[in-house]
């Protein structure tokens, strides 16, 4: 059984994208909670691969914020909370610049 559970787990990992719609935070949640499991069924990841399958996994709009991450963080070092809480910061610049453009656009109207 424990098995069978560690090779769904894999999977699961495998095949992990951010949801459309989903915030950072939840995609962390269902990530770590995955990762944790997979941990103590005696997997090991190394920084890494976990912040690397963390970037692979977001949507489209997160593509330049990936590259960029990508091309001046030493992902090998980094830790992942401190990736998840970038990505955090990111989402809350993101939205608060798209709360911007909204009332932009209502005082042209």
């Amino acid at each position: 059984m424990k098995r069978v559970r560690k090779h769904a787990l894999i999977q699961e990992h495998e095949l992990f994208i951010m949801q459309p719609g989903e915030t950072i935070p939840n995609v962390l949640k269902r990530f770590t909670y995955i990762v944790n499991h997979l941990i103590g069924l005696g997997k090991i990841f190394d920084k890494e691969e976990l912040n690397t399958k963390i970037l692979m996994c977001l949507d489209r709009t997160w593509q330049l914020k990936v590259t960029a991450i990508f091309e001046t963080r030493d992902l090998s070092t980094s830790s992942t909370t401190t990736l998840s809480e970038k990505l955090k910061e990111l989402e809350l610049e993101m939205n608060r610049l798209k709360e911007q453009e909204m009332e932009t656009e209502k005082l042209g109207d």
